[in-house]
């Protein structure tokens, strides 16, 4: 008998959706597009944000406090803005200084830049412009420096360190303000204007109980599966680093023996991956509320200001907003790097949990502060480094699709790996440059993924 949680009837019917997009923005799929095979989809098509699960919006609803319409918007809205952020980041190049999203639904996309005469580009894209003083690139060199400082020296009293593209800063999160100028001092950044945050939290793990289908390592401890993956023709799950060793066994929901850790990182980074026996069968779903399931269609990393929910045992589902990427985290096990910050809340026993931005495939659960109660924050190791450093391949809706005929060369467009925002690759003889971070999937060949890949 094939060893899998009950799963209840799902998606009765999907949210329809009306033209959802950001007010004023011209229609992202039509430039790759062949008359002859008509448009091409667009953003929220190819990354299935016009089909999101009622269980979503519904969680949308209750964290975010919007309604309906609002909620199926906002995701739509999210969509399209990733695509224009991610052509803009490509034009603008060494200005880039970052996106974000603000607006109940999302609705306004702004892009920094260090050169105001960009702003007319910006802005013919339809987004808000804002000129600073720092690129992207100078604020993640000074961040790289914290990064070594943490560790030459104690960063008990500073835990966490990100790069905040809204405030156009790098900021230390300290529990008083002595430590944080230390540690600014330490790693030599003090003139470079970074902002010391002052807040008593210190994130913790989240170990014990863990949301997604439960498991069991070594017959002890309590953790969760994050996404489901595959390498080749075996099948797995992605999930928190510090829930296992390489070697440690597992078992399942029902306490059957389930699989073994092949990889795991902790500290530095919170990543690891189960390789599962036979019987248990990988799936694109993540449990959502009252026993029902979203499917993740890809792996497409969302903007700072995105929605973004989260499934955990202990608290259940959740959703909350990212406010950054690539922050630093000081457990007291060690520093991570390279997280994802949000306000999602979560308790204890979440560990290892997955997230979802609509359709798409963020990451797993690390840590935080706070609870479900009274609000908190939290951290999570972003999916596509994990698949890229296990060789993984996440388990999709959209790989149902027929598989797209692969090509050879040291830049062909290969569907399973993992590329970042400006990455390049040839496909059919055509040069394109890559928009939003994301691991391709079949059905996600350039031609046909304007929302991915820009032509070049």
């Amino acid at each position: 008998m094939v060893l899998r949680h009950a799963r209840t009837a799902r998606r009765s019917a999907l949210v329809a959706l009306g033209a959802l997009v950001l007010a004023g923005l011209p229609y992202a799929a039509a430039a790759d597009a062949s008359p002859a095979e008509g448009p091409a989809p667009g953003a929220a098509q190819t990354l299935g944000a016009d089909r999101p699960s009622p269980h979503l919006l519904s969680a949308l609803q209750r964290d975010l406090k919007l309604n309906e319409e609002q909620a199926s918007e906002r995701l739509v809205n999210e969509a399209e803005a990733g695509t224009r952020a991610g052509r803009l980041r490509n034009s603008l190049g060494e200005r880039y200084a970052g996106a974000w999203l603000r607006g109940t639904t999302a609705e306004d996309l702004t892009v920094a830049t260090t050169d105001a005469q960009d702003v007319a580009a910006i802005e013919a894209e339809g987004a808000t412009a804002q000129v600073v003083e720092r690129s992207l690139t100078a604020l993640r060199a000074a961040k790289e420096k914290l990064d070594a400082a943490a560790g030459r020296v104690s960063t008990a009293d500073t835990p966490v360190w990100y790069v905040d593209v809204v405030k156009n800063q790098v900021v230390v999160q300290a529990v008083d303000q002595a430590a944080g100028a230390a540690f600014v001092e330490a790693a030599g950044v003090a003139g470079e204007d970074v902002g010391i945050r002052l807040a008593p939290e210190r994130p913790r793990l989240l170990q014990d109980i863990t949301g997604g289908d439960a498991y069991y390592i070594n017959d002890s401890a309590r953790c969760s599966v994050g996404f489901s993956v595959a390498q080749g023709s075996q099948g797995g799950f992605v999930t928190a680093g510090h829930c296992g060793r390489a070697g440690a066994t597992t078992t399942g929901y029902d306490r059957t023996a389930q699989g073994t850790f092949q990889a795991s990182e902790f500290p530095g980074r919170d990543m690891a991956w189960v390789a599962t026996r036979s019987q248990w069968t990988p799936t694109p779903d993540v449990k959502a509320a009252d026993g029902q399931e979203v499917q993740v269609s890809g792996s497409a990393q969302a903007l700072v200001g995105a929605s973004v929910c989260r499934s955990g045992s202990t608290t259940g589902w959740h959703c909350g907003v990212i406010e950054q990427h690539d922050a630093s985290v000081r457990y007291p096990e060690g520093t991570v790097n390279g997280l994802t910050r949000t306000t999602v809340c979560a308790e204890p026993g979440d560990s290892g949990g997955p997230y979802v931005a609509g359709a798409q495939a963020q990451g797993v659960t690390s840590g935080g502060s706070g609870n479900c109660t009274s609000g908190g924050t939290t951290f999570f190791q972003p999916v596509n480094p994990i698949l890229s450093q296990y060789g993984l391949t996440l388990v999709t809706a959209s790989a149902q699709a027929a598989p797209a005929e692969q090509e050879t060369g040291a830049q062909a467009w290969t569907a399973g790996r993992v590329y970042e925002a400006g990455a390049t690759v040839t496909r059919d003889g055509v040069t394109y440059q890559c928009l939003q971070a994301h691991q391709a999937q079949g059905a996600w060949a350039p031609a046909g993924t304007p929302a991915l890949w820009q032509r070049v």
